[in-house]
């Protein structure tokens, strides 16, 4: 049994993708590649580690211990990559964040860019996540550092404060909702509504909730960013919902009104959770004690 890096790595990437055509993609392989190192390694281990489905793959067993040995050893492969990195000039490190959606659009550009302006050997993957996702997904080690909502329960995660933020329900002039101080989310349920890409952690969340309540969200259009939200609520296509730094800062350049969200849901205490401050490459160690800074 023979796996190389390249071969842990990519196996990796199909777990956690959930199909092999979207690990390749992420390990930047071929399709055909990528498919003859999983045979190759089956082979070689003589098991069967993946169950191909329409759906995608499932682990095996024998794939869910590999699994785990392959997350310790390229965690390990990484912390020796950054040890020596100060010798051969090379990047620093790779640091994995998981992030939900109203961290990674208010808060994290600006976080991010002054860390790594004071840190160019170092290199950060940033994916979007539901926070009960994160939460799972940090504590199995597929991440370095998770950045969640703070109602969502983390378990024997490392926890720190990060940033506080509301979502508020952003109108046109002159819409009865406008007039109001305050409203629920069933009640915005009964107007049309623009959002964001379904595949968006927060529009996963909102339909979640929509769901519970019985009610569809009725979505006019979807986008890629809050911004571009606000301007179309502004035009009159519906009503949103955004992050209160958002619509406070769209506010200036554009005619739309904020309106609290009277759900518990709205209030938004963002929070840093790892698995161990210890145990953190030394970058990552530094970008944790950075985030926990107050702007």
């Amino acid at each position: 049994m023979q796996f190389d890096l390249t071969d842990l790595s990519l196996f990796r990437h199909v777990v956690e993708a959930g199909s092999i055509t979207h690990g390749a993609e992420r390990a930047h392989l071929a399709l055909a590649a990528a498919s003859t190192r999983i045979r190759n390694m089956e082979k070689s281990l003589g098991a069967p580690l993946l169950l191909r489905n329409r759906q995608g793959v499932v682990l095996t067993p024998a794939g869910r211990t590999l699994l785990q040995h392959a997350r310790a050893l390229l965690a390990q492969a990484e912390r020796l990559r950054e040890d020596l990195s100060s010798f051969t000039g090379g990047l620093a490190g790779q640091i994995r964040i998981l992030s939900n959606t109203n961290a990674l659009t208010e808060f994290l550009p600006e976080a991010l860019s002054a860390f790594l302006a004071g840190h160019p050997q170092v290199s950060i993957d940033l994916e979007e996540r539901l926070s009960d996702e994160i939460v799972g997904l940090i504590a199995e080690g597929v991440g370095d550092i998770g950045i969640v909502a703070g109602t969502v329960d983390t378990g024997r995660l490392e926890t720190y404060p990060f940033r506080s933020d509301r979502f508020v329900l952003v109108t046109p002039p002159g819409h009865p909702l406008a007039a109001a101080r305050r409203a629920t989310f069933a009640e915005v349920l009964e107007h049309n509504l623009v959002g964001l890409d379904r595949a968006s952690a927060l529009q996963r969340f909102l339909a979640a909730k929509a769901a519970r309540i019985g009610l569809p969200l009725r979505l006019r259009v979807q986008l890629r960013s809050f911004d571009a939200v606000c301007r179309m609520v502004e035009a009159g296509v519906g009503l949103g919902i955004v992050p209160e730094t958002t619509a406070q800062r769209a506010a200036h350049t554009m005619a739309i009104t904020a309106v609290e969200l009277e759900d518990p849901w709205a209030a938004r205490d963002l929070t840093l959770c790892i698995r161990s401050l210890g145990d953190l490459p030394p970058s990552a160690r530094q970008l944790v004690e950075h985030l926990r800074q107050r702007p």
